[in-house]
């Protein structure tokens, strides 16, 4: 695919986006960190492409955004009472819980972890998107691998031009540190990544 992608403002209806997501699309879209790029994480064809046009290894895993706990039982076996007390106190927010995942996630968007990271975002647009399409969306960063993820809407552009489907322009964002990001699989936090939520913070709580 050679051609440039659809330009949405984050105001506009998201019907196109919906025909692209069931298509096996790549959309980008604004979160409260940086953009991200979206496909259908069941789609095993779209999840192969975010990683051949991102360049990522096969051993990095992808996370996904969801809308709310109804949601959450689509990609995650069980959902623990760490996880519940977690969840109240920083969804929507810029924190990544792993769950065990569901069978029907693709292996590769996991890494064959049995793993997967979730979260419910911060970004208003980011939720009427994951409402709009009616499904979990993959949150990885839009950027190729090893590049600043960006900011504005002409670096995803600059970055991803030809490659991707539609672009959702947020503006300017705030680039923060991006989300922290935690396992909970063994019943105790594991911290994989510290980000926008500082970890001291989510040890008090659990």
């Amino acid at each position: 695919m050679n051609t440039r992608p659809l330009i949405l403002d984050a105001e506009s209806p998201f019907d196109e986006a919906k025909e692209i997501f069931k298509a096996g699309g790549i959309i980008a879209y604004p979160t409260e960190t940086f953009y991200g790029l979206c496909v259908d994480p069941f789609n095993i064809e779209a999840v192969e492409r975010l990683f051949s046009i991102k360049g990522r290894r096969e051993k990095n895993p992808v996370s996904v955004l969801i809308k709310d706990i109804e949601m959450l039982k689509e990609v995650a076996i069980e959902i623990p009472l760490l996880a519940e007390r977690l969840i109240r106190k920083f969804w929507p927010g810029p924190l990544t819980i792993v769950f065990r995942a569901n069978p029907n996630i693709p292996p590769a968007l996991i890494a064959n972890t049995g793993k997967i990271g979730v979260r419910v975002s911060g970004s208003p647009v980011s939720m009427r998107l994951v409402e709009a399409l009616s499904s979990p969306i993959t949150a990885t960063s839009a950027n190729p691998s090893g590049k600043k993820p960006p900011i504005e809407a002409k670096e995803v552009l600059d970055y991803f031009d030809g490659n991707i489907n539609l672009l959702i322009d947020g503006g300017r964002l705030g680039g923060r540190l991006g989300s922290t990001v935690i396992d909970i699989t063994e019943g105790m936090i594991e911290v994989i990544r510290e980000g926008d939520i500082g970890i001291k913070e989510i040890l008090n709580l659990s």
